[in-house]
């Protein structure tokens, strides 16, 4: 059993969001953790890793369409827009971006704080001349904007099919929440997985290298060093598994074997067989991408896929609100 590694009342300190979601979620039934508490610096390195897998395709297909359309996005936009990249983590795609749209100012921003600004240095130094300003935040929660951008009309960057993360009632949330932050004029530049083979996509979630179990794992590790636990991380195994109905691949920490264990010094049970659900990622049809933007208040403007179809990048804008169709 891993031991909390952690001293006497640390666990008072940890996020309190975290430690309710956590709690939460340990009691539900079938039990959920929200997927952005994977990332704790560890996990954002893991998730780093998994990018690079082989299996993974999403990152290299993405990345191919985003300098084979950087022109033209940038024709699309213009220059001096304030780009602001939701979920930034390394901005291993965003360097592509900046360097095809001039913008005026970069505000990235995360949940993983050290990361963050690690990122953004890194990126301050490629581009001098750029005011990088990163925030701290969970994007899924109203966050506001530096005041050095507030005149400037924005640009969102949300690649990574991430918005597949989310349910659609979630997924259409954030997208208001985004059109709000970023303003009527604004544009949306969102990456979204396309529907395919079920083997290529539990291959892409379940690698041979073990990397992606590794970070689902470190939820767990994440758990017992935050809030005290004891939970006995060899009882767990990670699972992705292709959900048809829904269109999506799902990720769970299954229980190999009966435990018990405490959090946050609450006792709580599982038995083998049992999971935690850790992580949805949604995979959608053009018109299905389409309507999930337009419900969220963006109309798609433009759109470029791979070869194969197999992601697309989608433009959309924040156009004025219409009182009749």
């Amino acid at each position: 059993m891993l031991k909390p590694e952690i001293e006497d009342g640390q666990a008072s300190l940890a996020n309190p969001t975290f430690r309710a979601d956590v709690l939460a979620g340990f009691a539900l039934r079938p039990r959920a953790i929200p997927a952005r508490w994977f990332y704790d610096h560890r996990g954002s390195e893991l998730f780093e890793s998994i990018t690079d897998q082989p299996e993974y395709y999403p990152t290299r297909t993405e990345t191919a369409i985003l300098r084979d359309a950087a022109a033209a996005i940038a024709e699309r936009v213009g220059p001096g827009r304030a780009v602001v990249e939701f979920g930034s983590g390394s901005s291993t795609k965003t360097p592509i971006l900046l360097q095809a749209v001039d913008p005026a100012a970069y505000v990235p921003i995360d949940i993983s704080g050290d990361f963050l600004r690690i990122s953004s240095a890194r990126l301050a130094q490629r581009f001098p001349g750029l005011l990088v300003l990163p925030v701290e935040g969970d994007f899924m929660r109203p966050i506001a904007l530096p005041a050095q951008v507030a005149d400037l009309p924005k640009l969102g960057f949300f690649p990574g099919s991430t918005i597949g993360n989310m349910v659609a009632a979630s997924s259409t949330d954030l997208l208001r929440a985004m059109r709000s932050s970023l303003g009527t004029g604004a544009m949306l530049l969102i990456g979204m997985d396309r529907i395919k083979d079920r083997a290529e996509l539990e291959r892409a979630y379940d690698d041979a290298a073990g990397v992606t179990a590794a970070f689902n794992v470190n939820l767990l590790e994440r758990i017992n060093r935050e809030l005290g636990a004891t939970i006995p991380i060899d009882a767990f195994r990670h699972r992705a598994i292709w959900n048809d109905d829904r269109a999506r691949i799902e990720m769970h920490l299954e229980a190999t074997r009966d435990a018990t264990f405490t959090i946050d010094g609450r006792p709580f049970a599982i038995t083998a067989g049992e999971t935690i659900h850790t992580e949805n990622s949604h995979k959608y049809g053009p018109r299905d991408a389409r309507l999930l933007l337009r419900a969220g208040g963006w109309t798609p403007v433009d759109e470029w896929t791979d070869p194969d179809d197999r992601f697309a990048l989608i433009l959309a804008e924040a156009q004025p609100q219409r009182l009749a169709p």
